[in-house]
């Protein structure tokens, strides 16, 4: 099958490459796909590797590409399917046994490789008011080079939260944008929701500053979006009654739990937060550390000791999520060249409130004892 590879690869006929069955030493690592790409530094091999709640995208050049291919077939890879323009190659390894079917095919054409080519965009640019009171697009419709960044942020996140808002049953859904700030994500979502997905929505941000406020307002109706609106005051203020999704991205330390309370208390079937700063937990930590634990070593250090609260708090926030009835998930939502505060915690609500409760309870308890912790804030809320 190598071979095989190495032809289709120096042929222009590489479609695909799918390796599964893995049972390697990386833990949570599903299957790997493989496609050939170009790029300014020549035609590459791309690696997607797709974990439980990520994808890794890793490029490499021939060599070392069929060197990781060489591997992981011997020792790593159960199966793999190859497709060509010319073929399909099935391969099957039961210990030292291995199995090769090749089946001929026609008609079938290799994708582009062309890794720079312009992206499709779920938000596109062009005349729309609030890209140009945002500062997203200049008069001419076209994103400024400034903005480049934010404006595939922007689309990403939309990538991310359209279909979770989309799997929410019932008509004209309400989603409440907590700390929404000058409101990126809130007209965009709004926008694909409303004009492209045809998805009728009801939509609140929700602001502490009141010039922010008016200044969306104002767009928001220059815009003609009338499902949408922003309201003024402090998220734990905020009545987030009859909520069915809660956004908060990159609220500041424990209004990221703030965030979450309401939309727990809400009984909202979607609640996703981009959390900030992790302040609350990390004092706690930096008090209650333990010098003879077994993670002196990096807890000594302060840059770890931060990247470790980081992680306590959001695991925390996790297990109290479940506890409340809800299904999590964590992963990295956008590349951290763009933004090093780039976790996302995905809970979707899922009725299993009561099951596991114990364990989860006793997994809450044993994290706090090992890392010094008194409390979580999010707990005293819910505790409230």
């Amino acid at each position: 099958m190598l071979s095989a590879i190495k032809t289709a690869f120096a042929d222009g006929a590489l479609v695909r490459l799918k390796l599964g069955g893995y049972h390697g030493g990386e833990p949570d690592l599903k299957s790997v796909e493989v496609k050939k790409i170009t790029v300014k530094g020549g035609d590459k091999l791309s690696f997607t590797y797709r974990y439980k709640t990520r994808d890794i995208i890793k490029n490499y050049i021939l060599p070392e590409g069929m060197a990781l291919l060489r591997t992981g077939l011997r020792s790593e890879f159960r199966s793999a399917q190859l497709a060509t323009t010319g073929f399909d190659m099935n391969f099957e390894r039961n210990g030292d046994k291995i199995r090769l079917k090749r089946v001929e095919v026609e008609g079938r054409e290799a994708p582009s490789t062309d890794h720079n080519r312009a992206k499709q965009r779920l938000v596109a640019a062009g005349d729309k008011p609030y890209l140009k009171a945002l500062k997203i697009t200049g008069a001419d419709g076209q994103v400024l080079a400034g903005s480049q960044d934010k404006f595939r942020q922007i689309n990403k996140m939309v990538e991310i939260f359209a279909p979770l808002i989309q799997a929410i049953p019932g008509d004209n859904p309400k989603i409440v944008d907590m700390g929404a700030g000058k409101g990126y994500l809130t007209f965009a979502l709004y926008d694909y929701l409303a004009n492209v997905a045809k998805r009728p929505v009801e939509m609140e941000g929700v602001e502490f500053r009141g010039e922010l406020v008016e200044l969306c307002n104002d767009i928001a109706h220059k815009s003609g979006f009338d499902g949408l609106r922003f309201e003024q005051g402090s998220i734990l203020d905020y009545d987030a009654t009859g909520a069915d999704a809660v956004i908060a991205l990159h609220a500041c330390d424990t209004a990221t739990d703030d965030a979450i309370f309401k939309g727990i208390k809400a009984g909202a079937a979607l609640i996703t937060v981009a959390p900030c700063c992790h302040k609350q937990i990390r004092r706690q930590m930096e008090a209650g550390h333990n010098s003879a634990s077994m993670l002196d070593f990096l807890l000594r250090h302060g840059t770890f000791m931060e990247r470790q609260a980081e992680m306590v708090t959001d695991g925390l926030r996790s297990l109290l999520l479940e506890l409340h009835g809800y299904r999590t998930k964590v992963f990295e939502f956008i590349s951290d060249a763009h933004t090093p505060k780039n976790v996302l915690i995905v809970a979707e609500k899922d009725g299993r409130v009561g099951r596991d409760r114990e364990a989860i309870l006793a997994k809450i308890a044993e994290t706090k004892a090992f890392f010094g912790i008194e409390y979580h804030y999010l707990e005293r809320l819910l505790a409230a």
